[in-house]
Parts: C-alpha cells; sequence; structure tokens
C-alpha cells in the first residue's frame, strides 16, 4: 500500500500524469463503449469525464496538475478538426448539390437551439449573464466562449452550458430519431448526422462518426456552419437587441 501512494504522488506531480490518466481512461470507457454495442447511454466521453471528475476530486488533485499533461491532447483538438474535412471533400458532390439546403437548416437549426435557450432561460426570470452564456450553448466550447465573452455572458459557464449540451444530444438523439422515424438510408444519415451537429457541436459530430461515416460528415459540416454563423450573427443579434 505503501508503495502505491508513493508511486501515486510521484505520478501526479508529473505532466505525464494528465496525459496517462486521460488515455488509459478513455480507452477502458471505448471498450465498455464498444462491448454495450455503442449504446448511447455509453458514450465514452461522458463516463471519462465523470470518472477523471471523480477521480481528481477523491484523490485531491489540482485541475491545473492534471491539465498540465492534458494539454498535450488538448492541443489536438485543433488537427482533428480540420481532419474532419476530409470526409467532406469526399461527399463535395453532394455538398455542391445542396449547398443552399444546407445553409438554411443551419440557420433555422441555430435559432432555434439558441432563441428557445434564451427565451426559457428569460422566462424564468434568470440573471442577464446567465442568460447570455446561454445563447452560444449550441457551439463548440472554445467559439461558445468567445461569443460569451463578446456579448457579455460568462465564458466559463458558457463552456459548461455547450459541453452539457453536446452531451444531452449524443445520448438522446438515437432515440429521438428513431421515435421520429427517420431513416437510416443515405438521406436518413444525412439529415441524422446534420441535425447532431447543428444541436450537439462537436461531441455530437464525434457521436455521428463512430455510428456511421456519412451521418459523421454531414455533423461536421453542421458544426462548421454553426461556428461561423452563431460567431457572426450573435453578437450582431445581441448588439441590436
Amino acid at each position: 500500500m505503501t508503495d502505491f501512494v508513493q508511486l501515486w504522488v510521484y505520478l501526479s506531480s508529473t505532466p505525464l500524469f494528465g496525459l496517462t490518466a486521460t488515455l488509459v481512461v478513455y480507452v477502458l470507457a471505448q471498450a465498455f463503449y464498444a462491448r454495450m454495442d455503442q449504446a448511447p447511454w455509453a458514450n465514452p466521453v461522458l463516463w471519462s469525464v465523470v470518472t477523471l471528475a471523480a477521480g481528481l476530486t477523491a484523490t485531491g488533485t489540482a485541475y491545473p496538475t492534471y491539465f498540465s499533461g492534458a494539454q498535450f491532447i488538448h492541443f489536438l483538438l485543433g488537427p482533428a478538426v480540420v481532419a474532419l474535412a476530409w470526409p467532406l471533400w469526399q461527399r463535395r458532390i453532394a455538398l455542391r448539390a445542396r449547398w443552399g439546403r444546407f445553409l438554411l437548416a443551419s440557420l433555422i437549426g441555430g435559432t432555434a437551439a439558441a432563441g428557445s435557450a434564451v427565451g426559457l432561460a428569460w422566462a424564468l426570470g434568470l440573471p442577464v449573464e446567465i442568460v447570455l452564456s446561454l445563447a452560444p450553448k449550441s457551439v463548440t466550447a472554445p467559439v461558445a466562449m468567445g461569443v460569451a465573452e463578446k456579448i457579455g455572458g460568462i465564458p466559463a459557464l458558457a463552456a459548461v452550458f455547450a459541453v452539457v449540451t453536446g452531451m444531452v444530444g449524443a445520448l438522446s438523439g438515437k432515440y429521438l430519431f428513431d421515435a421520429l422515424r427517420i431513416d437510416t438510408d443515405a438521406t436518413g444519415w444525412m439529415a441524422r448526422g446534420f441535425a447532431l451537429g447543428t444541436a450537439a457541436h462537436g461531441i455530437g459530430a464525434a457521436r455521428a462518426l463512430q455510428v456511421n461515416a456519412d451521418a459523421g460528415a454531414w455533423a461536421a459540416l453542421a458544426l462548421g456552419l454553426q461556428v461561423v454563423l452563431a460567431s457572426l450573427l450573435i453578437p450582431l443579434v445581441t448588439r441590436m437587441l
């Protein structure tokens, strides 16, 4: 037991701790996810976050200590997002044929996502800062933080709302699509993927990519469109109002 405690103290004080813990936990969560036949409730991102948060809390490990190693994985998020362009390039013919409909769907979907959250928060009488932090909830977290800061919201809270929104979308998307009887043919996967990317940004796109290559490609397109539209329109609308 003494040896284990000494090993833990050593690992928790080195940058490799965050990197190693993240990789080990995610690999185990991914294996569990595969064993459960990719059930939405077994989402590896969800259980990795829960496990790591519980572990850091139980051991009293400060988040900066963990992130000093985990930042290496954080750095890879940029290249990973850029890599999502390759599946879209492979489907460029379909994209050219439907670009107007994609743009319109993205605009309507983003407006519904932001408008419903802001309207509900306003009706509940929440503080203005929280209302504004909810506006970019369906945009990937780094962009949501920037948008929230620009319009007077709280960046850290916007990141939390974005992550929670992504997880809810990734967990509930399949059941909602099945309830709506959206087919799983080529057109159906396009609709499922684009809707998931619109509502649940990067986490939803990752879920779509795990399930079907077509769904993942269109989810990546929706994610990119939401980033651009939200960055331009949410500050503009906020200033007008």
